[in-house]
């Protein structure tokens, strides 16, 4: 682990669980902080800090091999309870500077950290499995 992450987190079997506020402070010293979320849930509300990169779970394995391996990363889901795998998967391809942050978007959000939010992009349903795209206008 290098000397960014250091002193931040928890180590928990060799992948760092850091807090939203740790994200962010880390951010601003260059971390890079990976969107796990898929793009539904991304487009219509986001990460609202420099250094962020979307890079959904299903595209995990081949978007990974356009990051380079000194960068420090920290992955975020949308409740955190993925990132720590995907953390995992990128150590197993020989990343070493990657975290998970801990309560994910959710927790991000709940904190009162910066978020975008663009309404034309709202999911609609009637619960979170029936989530799909809202119907725009069509003109």
């Amino acid at each position: 682990m290098s000397e960014l992450f250091e002193n931040y987190g928890i180590d928990n079997k060799g992948i760092l669980s850091i807090t939203p506020r740790e994200t962010k402070e880390l951010i601003k010293k260059g971390a890079f902080l990976l969107d796990l979320r898929h793009t539904d849930f991304s487009d219509y509300k986001a990460f609202d800090v420099e250094n962020v990169l979307s890079l959904p779970m299903e595209n995990f394995d081949e978007g990974i091999e356009n990051l380079k391996k000194d960068y420090h990363y920290i992955l975020a889901d949308s409740s955190g309870l993925k990132s720590r795998l995907y953390a995992e998967k990128m150590r197993g391809k020989g990343f070493k500077n990657v975290a998970s942050m801990s309560g994910g978007f959710v927790e991000w959000e709940r904190d009162g950290f910066p978020v975008t939010v663009d309404v034309n992009e709202r999911l609609t349903g009637a619960c979170a499995c029936q989530l799909k795209p809202r119907e725009r206008n069509k003109k």
